[in-house]
């Protein structure tokens, strides 16, 4: 059901990219609203004249499985990025700036790596480009976020931009320069499969897209299935900066940590998205497990000898552990982001004996889209 949802992405884009090449109205594409989730039936034909239909049924599930869910893109092609502006791209680009390190990391899963004229700041921090494309760490910074070089960026003449959310003012600026923005937005599964659809279709590498699609389905439905029947651990994530800071439930980690058997005891909290609590709070909960952030900025060994924590489940048993970093933090919504569930799963659950075909999965995912072994680190 999950692989549909995303061709039903891919194939509304196929459509969108179809009606702008015919120049018939295009209709909007990766938006914030997936295209998956129209509330009644409906049926689409490309305006090729090919006939070919697109159907959805009550639930936005995909009927027909169309051939061109990963066509070439054809262009010029006016996108709708994720922060619902529209993007035209006159013909495909040939050279790329990332303003965020999650679609750089998608670029290179994309294939893109030798495209990048430059990207975010900090690049020298991100593992997973000196293995996999060390020739990012040579190019250009853009800045960041907080502090993004405009002039900077528009000097390299890039094709194509991509920027975070955050930065949508300076896409719009780059827009009146004359240069193409997408805006990005994946906070969460949803918003990535949007967000991969979207720089995908810009940059003719939607085949790409679905093979990465394929493999993250593959291991949701393998988990779902793994862990139908297991008893699930209530589970305390704390974050990068601060123990006392934890994933509600609307964020991306919440979903990791249900995807690998577990409970988020954060979960009713939906009000914010990194959410202040008391140890008090922790206590309350008594989580069988207290999982760390990959980048927190202290250590297992100090949670389990905070005295504050006495009496605690988790650190009475030892049940304390941190989401490995090696590569690229699993806990945030980056490509392989799957793989935070597929690594959680063995943990929560050691009685499975899964660590090993876990290992391999990740090794599986590593080499293909990041052209390194993931035990290599």
């Amino acid at each position: 059901m999950k692989m549909k949802k995303i061709t039903a992405l891919l194939l509304a884009l196929a459509m969108s990219l179809s009606l702008a090449a015919c120049g018939g109205d295009s209709a909007p594409a990766g938006g914030s609203t997936p295209a998956s989730t129209e509330p009644a039936a409906q049926t689409s034909e490309s305006a090729d004249g090919s006939g070919q239909a697109v159907v959805l049924d009550e639930n936005g599930e995909v009927y027909s499985e169309a051939e061109d869910a990963d066509a070439p893109t054809e262009y010029p092609v006016t996108l709708t990025d994720q922060a619902g502006r529209e993007v035209t791209i006159e013909a495909k680009p040939e050279t790329l700036v990332s303003g965020y390190y999650i679609s750089t990391s998608l670029c290179i899963a994309l294939g893109l790596q030798d495209q990048l004229v430059g990207i975010e700041a900090k690049a020298d921090t991100r593992p997973i480009y000196a293995r996999s494309a060390p020739g990012l760490l040579e190019l250009p910074s853009v800045g960041t976020a907080k502090e993004f070089d405009l002039e900077g960026c528009a000097a390299l003449a890039p094709d194509l931009v991509i920027l975070p959310l955050k930065l949508q003012d300076a896409a719009d600026s780059l827009a009146e320069l004359g240069i193409p923005a997408l805006v990005v937005n994946p906070e969460d599964q949803t918003l990535l499969e949007e967000a991969v659809a979207l720089v995908a279709a810009a940059t003719d590498t939607r085949a790409r897209a679905a093979q990465l699609a394929d493999f993250t389905v593959k291991q949701q439905n393998r988990l779902t299935e793994l862990l139908a029947d297991v008893e699930r651990p209530n589970v305390y994530l704390a974050g990068n900066s601060d123990f006392l800071s934890t994933a509600g439930g609307a964020m991306y980690q919440s979903s990791m940590i249900e995807m690998a058997g577990g409970r988020n005891v954060a979960q009713g909290i939906t009000d914010t998205y990194w959410a202040s609590v008391s140890y008090e709070q922790i206590l309350t909960w008594n989580p069988d497990y207290i999982v760390l952030a990959s980048d927190a900025d202290y250590t297992v060994e100090d949670v389990m000898t905070d005295p504050n924590l006495a009496g605690c489940k988790a650190v009475e048993n030892g049940d304390v552990l941190q989401i490995p970093g090696n590569a690229e933090a699993w806990d945030s919504p980056v490509p392989g982001g799957i793989l935070g569930s597929v690594w959680l799963s063995g943990a929560l659950h050691p009685d499975l004996g899964i660590d090993g075909e876990n290992m391999e999965i990740i090794n599986e995912f590593y080499e293909t889209f990041y052209g390194f072994t993931y035990q290599e680190i």
